[in-house]
């Protein structure tokens, strides 16, 4: 399938995707149940905070759906693993620093400790979902792999507290999704 028609079948899969309400009552799992389709149509639907100070602290995060995946058998599977304690990535920690910046760090749980991995920024830029204002998670810094840098993170708020976001692949043709992520401020670690 040639870049252009895989592009034409996304969008308009997305755009037949059943509309959910922005402002319900979202939790992780009521994301998680979601399709990537159905996660692409509510972040173009979310919204930024009136200032980073309402996206400060630990909270939960859940990868939600694989982008290439669908609704298959190993979609379930991956999504099921998600949901367990067990799995890795526990969410992400952000900081305030101005009312439209911050910086964060991934909070990665091994079998016998908890690391905080791979630092990030955090700025307003347009999304390169939809080109609306998005908070973007910038990687590219000195202390992460250069792989690291690769990521291209954003998010945007769909429920009080719950911010969606596409993990996403930086290339030279524009960004890849990989996947869809949240991270719940309602649900803050300790």
């Amino acid at each position: 399938m040639s870049t252009t028609t895989a592009t034409a079948t996304k969008t308009a899969a997305v755009q037949s995707a059943p509309a959910r309400v922005h402002n319900a009552r979202h939790t992780l799992d009521t994301l998680a149940q979601m399709s990537s389709a159905e996660l692409d149509t509510l972040f173009r639907a979310g919204s930024l905070p009136q200032d980073f100070s309402r996206v400060n602290g630990k909270p939960k995060g859940r990868m939600l759906a694989v982008d290439q995946l669908g609704d298959n058998l190993a979609a379930g599977v991956v999504r099921s693993f998600a949901a367990m304690g067990v799995f890795p990535w526990d969410g992400k920690t952000f900081t305030h620093t101005s009312g439209s910046e911050g910086k964060g760090i991934n909070r990665v749980k091994l079998v016998i400790a908890q690391m905080d991995w791979f630092p990030f920024a955090t700025r307003v830029e347009p999304s390169a979902i939809d080109g609306k204002p998005c908070i973007f998670l910038d990687y590219e810094q000195p202390e992460n792999p250069w792989f690291i840098g690769k990521i291209h993170d954003e998010i945007r708020e769909v429920s009080p507290g719950l911010y969606l976001g596409p993990a996403m692949w930086k290339r030279e043709s524009g960004p890849l999704l990989i996947l869809w992520f949240a991270v719940d401020f309602n649900e803050q670690r300790a």
